[in-house]
């Protein structure tokens, strides 16, 4: 059992007693623009604006219980995009006028809520994602790279924590693929309820504006990216620091310069990336260094 948590805040393992339990979204603390299908598990906020997205888990997730989402929708013609952490304050105990509007910084300045942003270049339509909490309080994120990012740390688990879901800015629309989580022992893979298998991501659904290069076509009465969010609600110190971190351990800065001309890998976590993976962590580009340049990192 994991620290300072009791048997008493799961539901009972009703496929087994290796089971997880049954993942959905917090059917009584959601945003006032979000809408669940699918039992539960598909959020999906209006597409005229861009925040009031929270939504959280319907039970407390355990430490190092991976949760595994799908991005459905993305409109790229807001600023920013899905944000993710926990929180150890019960959702539906919060009051009348909770959830707020978005996560950052309307919760994270409190104590109980960790979250943080998810660079929009990794939250693509049909990309899957997973997150958790480490033993050390530790929140991790594994992009559809295969790559893991080290959000942040701090996050107290010695309570309950409920998983906390912002379907913000470019993200329209998630949906819960379920949760699973090694044993003590590494012997054995525990998995939330099984669930009926997906329906297709249609990219039709989404407005990729920026990628495809041609003015979005979205109603006129919808805020468009030359003026996404009120300059007031957006936290520019933020976004400036994940510009210039390392995106791979978020704790050096980014010195690399890789042949896509993207700057966004410190020297350790290039070496890595070019020998594990060879591709740019940001636009999939082949990493093909000359002689020379391997000669000098050599």
């Amino acid at each position: 059992m994991e620290i300072g948590m009791s048997t008493e805040m799961y539901p009972p393992n009703i496929c087994g007693r290796h089971c997880l339990g049954p993942l959905s979204f917090h059917k009584g603390a959601l945003g006032t623009d979000v809408c669940l299908s699918l039992g539960g598990r598909r959020v999906e906020r209006d597409r005229e604006t861009f925040q009031n997205g929270l939504t959280f888990s319907s039970r407390p997730i355990r430490v190092q219980e991976k949760i595994h989402l799908r991005v459905e929708c993305c409109d790229q013609h807001w600023h920013g995009a899905l944000r993710l952490g926990f929180t150890i304050i019960p959702p539906s105990s919060s009051g009348p006028l909770f959830p707020p509007a978005m996560a950052i910084p309307d919760l994270t300045t409190t104590y109980g809520y960790w979250a943080s942003i998810v660079p929009s270049s990794l939250i693509m339509p049909g990309a899957e994602l997973r997150f958790w909490v480490t033993p050390r309080g530790m929140l991790v994120y594994e992009g559809p790279n295969g790559l893991r990012y080290k959000l942040l740390k701090g996050v107290d688990v010695t309570r309950p924590l409920w998983a906390m879901i912002d379907v913000y800015g470019q993200t329209r629309a998630v949906l819960l693929l379920g949760s699973e989580k090694k044993d003590l022992l590494k012997l054995r893979i525990r998995r939330s309820c099984p669930v009926p298998p997906p329906p297709s991501v249609s990219h039709r659904d989404s407005c990729m504006c920026v990628n495809e290069d041609h003015p979005c076509r979205t109603p006129q009465d919808y805020r468009l990216s030359a003026d996404p969010i009120p300059t007031t609600q957006i936290d520019h110190s933020i976004d400036r620091d994940i510009a210039g971190d390392c995106v791979v351990c978020l704790s050096a800065r980014a010195s690399v310069v890789l042949p896509c001309a993207h700057r966004c890998l410190c020297l350790r976590c290039a070496l890595r990336v070019t020998a594990e993976f060879g591709n740019c962590p940001l636009c999939r580009q082949s990493i093909r260094y000359s002689d020379e340049d391997r000669g000098i990192k050599s």
